[in-house]
């Protein structure tokens, strides 16, 4: 498979996953209700998309960076929330 391909793909999965979450994001910013939102799965997913930040550094690869940093900033101000509102 050509190089861009593969790049292709990486970006697209990127773009999926990242966005995901914006919709959540978004609705706790604006609503700051947290009841509903399991601290543990989220303080568990930030910790998995801090390691594929990681991982996607040590491989210099920008879908895995730019990914998981937006995913890390979205989740992170979910917890930071949920933390904050209960």
């Amino acid at each position: 498979m050509p190089t861009w391909t593969v790049e292709a793909i990486g970006m697209f999965a990127a773009l999926l996953g990242t966005i995901c979450w914006a919709p959540q994001t978004i609705k706790t910013i604006r609503t700051r209700d947290t009841k509903s939102l399991s601290l543990g799965t989220n303080l568990l997913l930030l910790s998995t998309v801090i390691l594929w930040l990681i991982y996607g550094i040590a491989l210099n690869s920008f879908p895995l960076i730019i990914a998981n940093l937006v995913s890390m900033i979205l989740v992170g101000i979910i917890v930071v929330l949920k933390l904050k509102h209960g």
